[in-house]
Order: structure tokens, then C-alpha cells, then sequence
């Protein structure tokens, strides 16, 4: 009799154990798999986002040189807003899904993009009042944000 109560013991023990290591294992498992699903989200985000900044700066330049060359840059400033649409929309999903970091360093990119914009829009302005907004450190400075958020090594590793 104490065989079969020990015998089982042990076969309750181990299906206890067993089940606690699989629901372990489940829950790890769904909790990569909401990581990969949210960081697969946020680098989409990310790159529409930068995406629409680069359009815009593309945009306001080809409108500085049309004004430039004499020509109409209605086109150009079309665009521009367009894509100043499209930033908008993408900002405020970059911020639901961004480290706090990324959120600021976008916020950042957001005020140089403005400026550009407000000198863009003003008819007599051209490639020389364009220039001196650079757009380029406050990017870099949201890319290595967002490598930092996605846990992205910014170095190449040696072979």
C-alpha cells in the first residue's frame, strides 16, 4: 500500500511539474513573440515616419530651386504637404509604440522639419534660406534612438 501511495506521489509530483514547466515555457514564448510583433510594428513606424521627413526636405528643396530658376514650385510644395500629411499621422503612432528617448529625439526632428516648412511655404524663399536648416544631426540623433529602442547594435560586428 505505501508503494502505490508513493508510486502515486511521484506521478503527481512529476505531471505538477511537467504542467509548470510547459505553462513556463508557453508564456515565455508569447511574451517573445509579442516583443517581435510590436518591434516589427515600431521599425515600420519608424521607417515611414523618417520616410515622410525625407520626402518633405526632398520637397521644399526642389521648391527652393524652382523659385530659384524662376519657375512655379507649386508641385513641389504640393508634395511637401502631402507628406507633412502622411508625418503627421505616422508621428503620433511613433510616439504610442517609442521609448521615451525616440519620442523626444522625434519631437526634435518635428521642430527642424517646421521650420523648414514655414520657410519653405514663404513665396520668396529659396535653396539659400533652405540650407541652413539641417535636418541631418537631429535624424541621426533619432536613428541611434531608434536603434537603442529596438535593440539594434549601432556597430557592425567583425568576421
Amino acid at each position: 500500500m505505501a508503494t502505490q501511495i508513493l508510486t502515486l506521489v511521484g506521478v503527481l509530483v512529476g505531471a505538477l511539474t511537467s504542467y509548470f514547466a510547459t505553462s513556463m515555457a508557453e508564456r515565455a514564448k508569447f511574451r517573445r513573440e509579442m516583443a517581435t510583433r510590436w518591434d516589427e510594428r515600431k521599425l515600420d513606424t519608424y521607417i515611414e515616419y523618417v520616410t515622410c521627413i525625407k520626402e518633405i526636405q526632398r520637397a521644399a528643396m526642389a521648391a527652393g530651386r524652382a523659385r530659384d530658376q524662376g519657375e512655379d514650385s507649386a508641385d513641389a510644395l504640393s508634395e511637401m504637404e502631402a507628406s507633412e500629411n502622411r508625418r503627421s499621422i505616422f508621428f503620433e503612432t511613433f510616439v504610442l509604440l517609442s521609448h521615451e528617448k525616440a519620442a523626444t529625439a522625434a519631437h526634435a526632428v518635428n521642430q527642424r522639419t517646421w521650420e523648414l516648412l514655414t520657410v519653405a511655404r514663404v513665396p520668396s524663399s529659396g535653396l539659400a534660406e533652405l540650407r541652413p536648416i539641417p535636418l541631418v544631426e537631429v535624424l541621426n540623433l533619432l536613428h541611434e534612438a531608434a536603434r537603442s529602442d529596438l535593440t539594434i547594435s549601432s556597430s557592425v560586428p567583425a568576421r
